[in-house]
């Protein structure tokens, strides 16, 4: 199954209280009360994950890069409005209050410190986790009553990782879309991620993911549409010299990595197509040798590519196979793409035309 590799937290965790605006540090572990709707319904249970990178300066200073994190922050408000009353939305703070909460205040913490001078010596990926809860002790099914924000930042060596194997999980759907809670990163949602991969392994052992198709089990399985891994997005690169990119709908979490990479790839001269792409279009593309890898891209992992693809019916009989084919030029292409995306925190190469580069000295 998916996991971070390597993973070493930082000794602190911030605590925000949207009503009264408090701030305040807290130990890594600190506790959420064992009774409030978070923990009972998952109300108020969202999240966002934010790659960064530390490294030292010109000037020798410790600074803090991030790419493209305007668009983290309004995912995670956006998911903060669907777990809040209406009421209460003027609660939730604006992109630039979160700028200044996670990366003014709680970046520069004396304490987080030891952390990113560890990080800057090893060259090592960061990994910001803000997360909301109910802070009350409660078990009443309403929205909450002392809603917050806590963070904590990590470094870690790898996620995912190649090689992997995923398989088709038809019977299975992550979300709805008519709740319209595909879309955001949300506790909800990631429950049925973790059931589909089980029942991939059940299929074969070495599954580490699941691909969903829509939430309309009702139609012939081959009329269904991809929608994404169970944590992260997907891209197929097709022998034709396309690479597809599935177009952001309700069941799609928007990817702020996915975005940078399709950026990437047409700089590479790589020709991208964002569609709709069938079940039926992919067995039978499978089935006729013509696509070339299918990658899973989000935060932590940035791109990487499926080693076998297990394509499966409605009975979960297997019905195809698929191995990449490395001597294709897009297989090579995708991997430089993965690169040149990290090598933007590193400062090594240049963020192209919308991307946008933050940097905080620490």
């Amino acid at each position: 199954m998916a996991k971070f590799e390597g993973l070493k937290w930082s000794s602190k965790q911030m605590r925000y209280g949207l009503a009264d605006k408090s701030y305040e540090l807290l130990e890594s572990d600190a506790k959420v009360a064992a009774c409030s709707r978070s923990t009972n319904y998952a109300i108020f249970l969202a999240f966002e994950g934010i790659r960064f990178f530390v490294r030292k300066s010109a000037s020798g200073t410790l600074e803090a890069v991030f790419l493209n994190w305007d668009k983290n922050l309004d995912r995670f408000r956006r998911s903060m409005l669907f777990n809040i009353g209406g009421d209460s939305a003027s609660l939730v703070p604006t992109a630039d209050e979160l700028e200044d909460i996670l990366a003014d205040r709680f970046f520069r913490e004396p304490e987080m410190r030891p952390l990113f001078e560890e990080m800057a010596a090893m060259g090592a990926q960061g990994y910001l986790r803000p997360f909301t809860v109910d802070e009350e002790q409660s078990i009443g099914v309403t929205y909450p009553n002392k809603p917050a924000i806590r963070a904590l930042a990590s470094r870690y060596d790898q996620y995912l990782g190649e090689p992997f194997t995923g398989v088709v999980i038809p019977h299975l759907v992550r979300a709805v879309g008519i709740n319209g809670t595909g879309c955001l990163k949300l506790g909800i949602n990631y429950v049925v991620s973790v059931k589909a991969v089980e029942e991939a392994k059940k299929i074969d052992k070495a599954a580490a993911a699941a691909l969903f198709l829509d939430d309309q089990p009702h139609l012939p399985i081959e009329e269904r549409l991809i929608t994404e891994w169970d944590s992260s997005c997907c891209l197929f690169a097709f022998s034709d010299g396309t690479v597809v990119k599935i177009p952001e709908n309700p069941l799609i979490l928007p990817s702020v990595t996915i975005g940078g990479i399709c950026k990437i790839l047409t700089h590479l001269e790589a020709k991208v197509e964002e569609r709709h792409l069938s079940y039926g279009e992919l067995l039978r593309r499978v089935k006729a040798g013509e696509l070339v890898t299918v990658a899973s891209i989000g935060t932590a992992g940035i791109l990487n590519r499926c080693a076998k693809l297990i394509l499966v019916d409605n009975d979960s009989r297997v019905v195809a196979t698929h191995a990449p084919d490395e001597q294709h030029p897009l297989f090579a292409k995708m991997a430089e793409a993965k690169a040149y995306y990290w090598n933007i925190y590193r400062g090594t190469v240049p963020p192209l035309e919308g991307m946008k580069l933050f940097k905080y000295s620490l």
